[in-house]
């Protein structure tokens, strides 16, 4: 098992910045791949960001230029820097481990996100 625990969450107001932090432990794999979801009052679970074993990330198109995805392998640790947030950012922030063949398969607990106008 893999268990994650997220911190970072808060309220902010329309242009500040938080950093969120997932911490993972158990039967982690180096191979494995981090990412971070949302999901925003009455809305859909979305991809945010994702980040390889290798370095390479991927970003949705809403968050581009404001997000950055990194990890710490030596710590576990997968981070999300969010910049000039928005209100439609409010969400609870999810981070995932993704694994060959059981695709996203452990997620955190989440961390509520809300920006205020």
């Amino acid at each position: 098992q893999v268990q994650l625990v997220e911190s970072g969450g808060g309220l902010v107001q329309a242009g500040d910045s938080l950093r969120l932090a997932c911490a993972a432990s158990g039967r982690t794999f180096s191979s494995d791949d981090m990412g971070w979801f949302r999901q925003g009052p009455g809305k859909e679970r979305e991809f945010v960001a994702r980040i390889q074993w290798s370095g390479g990330t991927y970003y949705a198109d809403f968050v581009k230029g404001r997000f950055t995805i990194s990890r710490d392998n030596a710590k576990n640790t997968v981070y999300l820097q969010m910049n000039s947030l928005k209100p439609e950012d409010t969400a609870v922030y999810f981070c995932a481990v993704n694994r060959i063949v059981l695709g996203w398969a452990y997620w955190g607990q989440g961390t509520q996100v809300t920006v205020s106008s």
